[in-house]
């Protein structure tokens, strides 16, 4: 599969500074993004966390950077470009439940025995309201990959099932905000369409940030 240009070029442009194993895989996982689009994501974590044999903690720390992130965007890139009318009551709400998803991982964290990892910091390229919710779009969706990629590994049951309850919010976030800028709501139809670890590695690789 050949490509001479992003899938999703906003993607490369967010900044993830920091230096974990999960601030790693997620730079991994959104530039495998950028690169072949969302459908690669699930298969660029699965293989991510297969390499590093992560543990449910280290999951769970990747999974909580996931979420960091997302809290981050809508809570504070929302006000910096001045969100109107539905995307500002979409991001108002969003921004609540994506930090409930950080203080639940968090404290699964702590249960299962380890330190959450600290959040990253992080930079958006979206300048305007368009532009927000054109990322929007593509992290939500890059935030299902992910999910689909690590619950796989997980060990605990109960994880697992956490897991889904949160993929499952994170699915109806990406399925709104492209009803409300035109959207696809399922961009590869019925099935997300996987890449070989090959395919992404190729593009994937010399866009990690460091």
């Amino acid at each position: 599969m050949t490509r001479n240009a992003f899938h999703n070029p906003e993607l490369a442009a967010v900044e993830v500074q920091g230096m974990t194993r999960a601030s790693f895989i997620l730079r991994g996982a959104l530039a495998a993004g950028a690169a072949y689009g969302v459908s690669a994501v699930t298969p660029f974590v699965n293989s991510a966390l297969a390499v590093s044999k992560a543990g449910d903690v280290d999951i769970l720390n990747f999974a909580l950077t996931l979420e960091y992130l997302e809290t981050d965007f809508y809570k504070h890139k929302a006000k910096a470009v001045g969100l109107s009318g539905d995307a500002r009551r979409l991001a108002a709400l969003f921004a609540g439940q994506e930090q409930e998803h950080v203080d639940a991982l968090a404290q699964a964290v702590r249960g299962a025995g380890g330190t959450p990892v600290r959040k990253p910091a992080f930079a958006f390229p979206a300048s305007d309201q368009a532009g927000f919710l054109k990322l929007a779009y593509v992290l939500e969706n890059t935030g299902v990959g992910a999910y689909n990629g690590a619950a796989p590994s997980l060990q605990s049951a109960q994880l697992l099932a956490a897991a889904g309850s949160i993929v499952q919010v994170e699915a109806r976030h990406a399925a709104a905000i492209a009803l409300l800028i035109g959207h696809p709501v399922t961009p590869d139809g019925g099935f997300d369409k996987p890449l070989d670890k090959k395919q992404v590695l190729a593009k994937a690789g010399p866009l990690i940030k460091t």
